[in-house]
């Protein structure tokens, strides 16, 4: 599944848009090679992204999404689930449109708060798990997922397959796949 940007997948939302869940379904589907962002991370890391962000704070966080997005853009034939906000640097959007197709995956507010309710793991909402803060915060980034996205895609209300299957048909309609 080679095209002339790598092959490469990158699903990129607000956290609870269901980023994590597609990439494993999309990469069963297709047989790509599958990288969740914040799981590499914590894996190369040897620690909690909550403990990143308490040691180190949110920018160093950020520095190490970038040096993955760049690495992940050059490998090819994967389906990479980025962090909610592995969008907000300029050069993580330009490295994920080099290296692959950008797929936004959209929810409102209602559903990513009952999706992420009881996370303990989401440190940018911790202490905040309401409506209005999450809109507000993704009200923020809403224009840069736009401006990063190739493609967009609802997930409220939907089961899996039937986001993967709209997924799969564009990407095959944009002769990417």
């Amino acid at each position: 599944m080679e095209n002339a940007k790598n092959g490469n997948i990158f699903l990129i939302g607000f956290m609870g848009a269901g980023k994590s869940t597609i990439a494993r379904l999309l990469q069963k589907q297709t047989g790509m090679k599958l990288v969740e962002m914040d799981e590499r991370i914590v894996q190369e890391q040897g620690m909690p992204i909550t403990e990143i962000f308490e040691r180190y704070g949110e920018d160093r966080f950020r520095e190490l999404e970038s040096e993955l997005v760049k690495t992940l853009g050059q490998e090819g034939n994967t389906v990479v689930s980025c962090g909610g906000g592995a969008v907000i640097r300029q050069e993580n959007r330009d490295a994920m449109k080099q290296g692959g197709t950008v797929v936004y995956l959209t929810a409102k507010p209602e559903t990513i708060l009952e999706r992420v309710r009881g996370s303990k793991d989401r440190p940018i909402l911790n202490g905040n798990m309401n409506v209005e803060y999450i809109a507000q915060l993704m009200e923020k980034r809403r224009a840069v997922y736009e401006a990063a996205a190739d493609i967009s895609v609802a997930t409220d209300k939907r089961s899996k397959n039937e986001i993967c299957e709209e997924i799969i048909g564009r990407l095959k309609l944009n002769e990417i796949l």
